[in-house]
């Protein structure tokens, strides 16, 4: 072997020396910033006569579905669902239904193609064919609802009905079907000629029919005839150089397919089915009893190895579908497992309400035996407290027992509330002689009327009402013994002070309304979009809201009372009922302290999918898909900008 030149040594010393002096990660190149792009199909996009059930879209790059089963939506609806996937640069459907004869078939993707290396959107995208001589190219649009709070509503099934009976809906499944985005918004594609019926479903057995009560829906009351028209629209086209500026505007032709503003409100139906649907014993002093449904009366309770009578107290919710008894005999709470017959009206098969008689054992979740060393050992504890106690020189080694009471009495009153006492356990009586509300009037404290009243939805809570003054101090005080629980416990001596807010402290809200068309009542909302306080509409069509909290955002809703009952109603399908009508203020408060608002709120003036704010909304729209512009930066950190 002939040795190395030495200058070729030199040389191959100098090439090593920078390659090893640049670690740097060599540039792969420009990002692929192009979406996939359409190439080919079989059979071709719009073929008729086609009796294939394999269809495969070629594409000019590798691509990816994105949440197939949620975006791509085929027309009209299988009862055996396709096979949709990809296989390098295709997608493959395979139907496994019949292909319906003179039917024009819809592959609804939207933006769920994306190229496999950079996740590119391709956009939306459909493909069609016909097993017939035609090819329906017919589209209806809108947006779906939810009824009470305008929600948009993702992923509700949207479908026309050429049988333009009632019950199309509840026996037949839709001819063309769609689905809401996450803004609420669907298009129908596929339409022949025609009159419809349109109806949204959330098909929770997937039958693409409404027979479960489950199930929230939507209907129109007017029928759909789908039409088009030319039109113009105008579409800007940007500066290459400042993509700030506009460099043109032109006008693009294009067709209008109509109607394109379908409004549909969803409900689910206040479901009349009365069952009992569970019972338990959570603590050992209580049981729960839950119905279906809301009742007129409450079931009858017969006690088999106990007297029900003597033992329970009953503490229904305002629905009589949650019952809560709470056992006042000690004794019998320690005992096991309670047998009881329970007498109740249910649903028949019918549809109507029956007597039912069932049997129920409520049992402890916690042995006896273990309850009975829990105490024990609870017990111990306590004893060795009190020795602790003791040796320090605490005499008071026994520590009295009190019914607990909560009371919600701010030191800042506001002057639209009261004073609210809690209890965890029903009270058995009340001394009304242990409690004292006095005012401060000159320094010096003197008694003022009240009245002690039970709460009518809450259990186990009461309000003390006054003639509250603006500015005033005032002083509660509830002697000890005032309360006595059901087991023997009384409440300990409390006092607390409150001043009420001057009126200078709240902000006030006037509104004049516009364009109602029912009885109506408005709700002041708070930023979760929940219910502050509510009053109706009065003869002037105005509403006006006092009290205020200054630095609070408020928002507004308003709802038609049209049975005049002061809630929100739901729809019923079978009696062509729709729900009540509710309407957003497209606008948000931040009150102010000694300020007064007045608006004008015409109820019409915002389309009712613009009307509620996105800031209180719960439903948000997913992020738009765009292409990557990763070169942009890539040329930053090349230098070469």
């Amino acid at each position: 072997m002939k040795p190395i030149p030495k200058y070729i040594a030199i040389l191959l010393v100098i090439i090593g020396f920078y390659a090893c002096a640049s670690t740097g990660s060599p540039d792969g190149g420009p990002y692929d910033e192009d979406p996939p792009k359409f190439v080919r199909a079989t059979p071709e996009p719009n073929t008729k006569n086609n009796t294939r059930k394999k269809i495969a879209i070629e594409f000019n790059e590798f691509i990816q579905l994105e949440k197939a089963s949620e975006k791509v939506i085929i027309s009209p609806p299988q009862n055996e669902a396709p096979e949709v996937k990809t296989s390098g640069k295709r997608v493959l459907v395979n139907f496994y239904d019949s292909l319906r004869p003179n039917t024009t078939y819809t592959i609804d993707f939207g933006d769920a193609i994306v190229d496999n290396n950079e996740g590119n959107p391709m956009g939306n995208f459909s493909y069609a064919f016909s097993t017939g001589d035609t090819i329906d190219t017919m589209q209806v649009s809108g947006v779906v609802l939810n009824s009470a709070d305008l929600e948009p509503i993702k992923g509700i099934q949207v479908g026309l009905h050429k049988n333009l009976n009632d019950s199309a809906f509840t026996t037949l499944p839709f001819d063309r079907i769609s689905r809401t985005d996450s803004r609420g918004q669907f298009i129908i594609r596929g339409i022949a000629p025609g009159t419809y019926r349109i109806y949204a479903l959330m098909d929770g057995n997937q039958n693409y029919l409404f027979d479960s009560k489950t199930e929230a829906i939507a209907f129109m009351d007017s029928l759909i005839v789908p039409s088009m028209e030319g039109a113009v629209r105008q579409d800007t086209v940007w500066n290459q150089k400042d993509t700030t500026k506009i460099d043109t505007v032109i006008q693009v032709n294009y067709t209008r397919f109509l109607p394109d503003n379908i409004m549909l409100r969803a409900f689910k139906e206040e479901n009349n089915l009365q069952y009992l649907m569970k019972s338990e014993r959570p603590k050992t002093n209580q049981f729960m009893l839950y119905f279906s449904a809301k009742a007129d009366t409450l079931p009858t309770l017969t006690g088999l190895n106990f007297d029900a009578e003597k033992s329970l107290l009953v503490e229904p919710n305002q629905k009589n579908d949650s019952i809560l008894y709470w056992i006042k005999d000690t004794v019998l709470c320690e005992q096991d497992t309670l047998i009881m017959q329970l007498d109740y009206l249910a649903t028949d098969t019918l549809g109507q309400l029956v007597p039912q008689t069932d049997t129920l054992r409520m049992v402890n979740k916690i042995p006896k035996e273990r309850r009975l060393a829990l105490k024990e050992e609870e017990n111990k504890k306590k004893e060795k407290e009190r020795k602790r106690r003791m040796r320090k020189g605490d005499t008071l080694s026994v520590e009295t027992q009190f019914l607990k009471m909560q009371v919600d009495a701010p030191a800042a009153l506001d002057l639209n509330r009261n004073i609210i006492l809690k209890f965890d356990e029903p009270v058995e009586s009340i001394d009304t002689n242990a409690i004292h509300m006095t005012v401060m009037v000159d320094s010096v404290w003197q008694d003022t009327p009240f009245i002690l009243q039970k709460d009518s939805i809450a259990p186990r809570q009461y309000q003390i009402l006054a003639a509250w003054q603006p500015g005033q101090e005032y002083q509660l005080t509830i002697d000890s013994l005032c309360f006595k629980g059901i087991y023997g416990l009384y409440t300990d001596k409390v006092q607390n002070k409150v001043k009420v807010k001057t009126l200078e402290d709240y902000g006030t809200l006037f509104l004049n309304i516009v364009g109602a068309e029912a009885p109506a009542i408005v709700q002041l909302l708070n930023s979760s979009d929940e219910v502050v306080r509510q009053q109706p509409v009065n003869a002037k069509n105005t509403c006006d809201f006092y009290f205020l909290q200054p630095g609070t955002k408020y928002y507004i809703r308003l709802f038609y009372d049209k049975n005049n009952n002061g809630k929100w109603d739901t729809g019923n399908y079978e009696e062509k009922k729709q729900a009540e009508e509710v309407f957003y203020f497209p606008k948000v408060w931040e009150m102010k302290a000694n300020f007064e608002f007045e608006e004008t709120w015409d109820l019409k003036a915002v389309p009712l999918d613009k009307q509620k704010l996105d800031d209180i909304k719960k439903q948000k729209p997913d992020e738009t898909k765009k292409i990557k512009d990763r070169n942009k930066e890539r040329a930053k950190n090349l230098g070469r900008v």
